[in-house]
């Protein structure tokens, strides 16, 4: 699974926790969208100083989202994208609300954020010309600046300044923050907006994993699927969430310009041992999911934007996300999350194992029930016995046993280990060397045991019409005890036996018709039967419970391998 960072693996709730600006790394308080919190400078409380203040102007006016009061939560939201939204919260905590902001700076022109450029550049009116502000990764920013801002106004940004941003940019991203550069540029035009800049600093924001998402890589890896995280921050912001998140394995970590560097061989030969994926592009999404295929790989990849729309295509499942994808992600991917949530994925693979695992004991016990029925009818006519059940006998054991309690093992409680198996083969189909294995053997012991109690009943005494109802009321008993033994191709029936209650209502259920065959006089001549008495009772019942000690035989067999892999 390719996953996203921001909001998949996170929960895409930002919140600015520093901001370094004029040569100082001040601290910010508060939590969520709610606009207070207060700025302090080793640990003292300070008021916001005119170098910040024009930086958390730039940053709002270079941002499209909002932050409103919603009266029927009683809480502060974000509308728009959660990064620009920390953003204007962090202003409004320093007085700079966003509307007053926008009324006394309009904008008037913008270069919109590309996945290529890494930034974003708005042009606004203000008293003294057009004025550029602009937000991005840092290292894309401060290639565009030419000044700084410091206390004392602004300086030249030589490269040890420039290192020295740097820097302070990668402390925070050990610390598991997103960094974002903000820049300014008076007297700009929409030509040159983004050349010759004043670098103003940086802000350090904090997106928390979400608490599920780690339980979900945990059980990934117990269920033999890698988590890949792939993300547009900073490397060692990246590398600082994976470890937190468990994700982390072989530590190692790939820039998008290192990829670009990599050939495809080189590649391929190094993408599975790859964790995380910073600093990237849609257009790398693409060539991850080929290389990872290549290597006989099913890859998910998760995607929410119209550039994503490739390799959410050419993955074997493209996951588009349902509240911040775009129309075209989701058209191109094969399943949409409406919560935008890793953990969901996990549950997606979880529900589809337990769906295949139903279908599977659905066949088993469906063809192994018409296995046995119609070697009961073949091997009475190859003996030269008697028909041990009449047509109409026969179209009820069919109609007791393969209606209720087969669509009962189709809602089957998934079992205990099914996201500690490796995955399945996707070429290998329903009928494996077990199932058929098991099927077979069920199949064949219900014959076996039902033809000789037919040939007993008739050697004892029996009539044939009795005999026939002997064996007809002791197939319908052992197709139903088979029912509970196909709940599992593997476990014990003893395990949990009565886990799944629609199974146990259906049994229970067609006892009761069967009951008003035997013993009703209406219905015993249409269906050649007759009342049982206890004795008889014990007759059917004992060779039906026979099936359980041989199909546990049977499922210990399979778990030893004698007859191949379980999948």
């Amino acid at each position: 699974i390719c996953s996203d960072k921001t909001g998949t693996l996170t929960k895409d709730e930002m919140t600015v926790r520093r901001i370094f600006v004029g040569g100082k790394l001040l601290e910010v308080s508060g939590a969520g969208y709610e606009p207070r919190g207060q700025f302090s400078y080793n640990e003292s409380v300070m008021e916001p100083p005119d170098t910040l203040k024009l930086l958390l102007q730039a940053a709002t006016l270079a941002s499209d989202a909002d932050v409103v009061y919603n009266d029927l939560d009683k809480r502060w939201q974000i509308k728009g994208d959660p990064t620009e939204g920390a953003l204007v919260v962090a202003a409004a905590k320093a007085g700079l609300k966003k509307t007053d902001l926008e009324s006394q700076f309009p904008r008037v022109k913008e270069i919109p954020f590309t996945s290529e450029t890494k930034r974003m550049t708005t042009l606004h009116d203000a008293p003294t010309g057009v004025v550029a502000y602009a937000k991005g990764a840092p290292e894309m920013l401060l290639n565009s600046c030419a000044l700084q801002l410091t206390e004392s106004g602004e300086t030249l940004l030589d490269a040890a300044g420039k290192e020295k941003f740097l820097e302070a940019a990668r402390r925070m991203a050990m610390e598991a923050l997103r960094v974002l550069a903000i820049a300014y540029k008076p007297g700009a035009a929409i030509e040159d907006a983004e050349r010759e800049m004043t670098f103003l600093g940086l802000v350090g924001m904090i997106d928390p994993p979400r608490p599920e998402a780690k339980a979900a890589i945990q059980t990934c890896e117990q269920a033999g699927i890698k988590t890949v995280m792939i993300t547009g921050d900073h490397p060692l912001t990246a590398q600082a969430v994976a470890r937190e998140l468990g994700l982390l394995k072989t530590g190692r970590v790939v820039t998008g310009a290192e990829l670009e560097a990599m050939s495809d061989v080189e590649f391929e030969r190094e993408a599975e041992k790859i964790d995380v994926y910073a600093r990237v592009s849609p257009a790398h999404k693409l060539r991850v999911v080929s290389a990872l295929q290549k290597k006989g790989h099913i890859v998910a990849m998760t995607g929410d934007g119209v550039n994503d729309a490739p390799a959410l295509k050419k993955a074997d499942i493209g996951v588009a996300m349902g509240i911040t994808g775009t129309d075209v992600s989701k058209e191109a991917a094969a399943m949409t999350l409406t919560d935008d949530n890793f953990a969901s994925i996990v549950a997606a693979v979880e529900e589809g194992r337990g769906i295949f695992g139903n279908c599977k004991k659905y066949l088993m016990y469906l063809l192994s029930a018409n296995t046995s029925e119609l070697l009961i009818m073949v091997g009475a006519a190859l003996l030269g016995l008697p028909m041990p059940l009449t047509a109409v006998q026969l179209l009820y054991v069919n109609l007791a046993t393969d209606g209720l309690p087969a669509l009962a093992l189709a809602v089957d409680p998934p079992e205990r280990d099914i996201m500690r198996r490796k995955p399945r083969n996707p070429r290998t189909g329903v009928f494996t060397r077990p199932v058929v294995t098991l099927m077979i053997a069920g199949g064949v012991w219900s014959a076996v045991v039902n033809l000789c109690l037919f040939v007993w009943a008739l050697k004892s005494g029996y009539s044939n019409e009795q005999a026939m109802t002997l064996t007809f009321v002791s197939l319908i008993l052992i197709q139903f005890i088979m029912a509970y033994n196909y709940r599992s191709d593997r476990f014990s029936a003893l395990n949990k036996p009565f886990a799944n209650k629609w199974l146990n209502m259906a049994v229970a259920w067609e006892l009761m018709p069967l009951a008003a065959v035997l013993y009703l006089p209406a219905l015993q001549e249409p269906f050649s039967t007759f009342s049982l008495a206890h004795a008889d009772w014990a007759v059917v019942i004992l060779p039906a419970l026979t099936v359980f000690p041989f199909m546990e035989l049977s499922k210990w067999m399979v778990r030893r391998g004698w007859f191949g892999e379980l999948d």
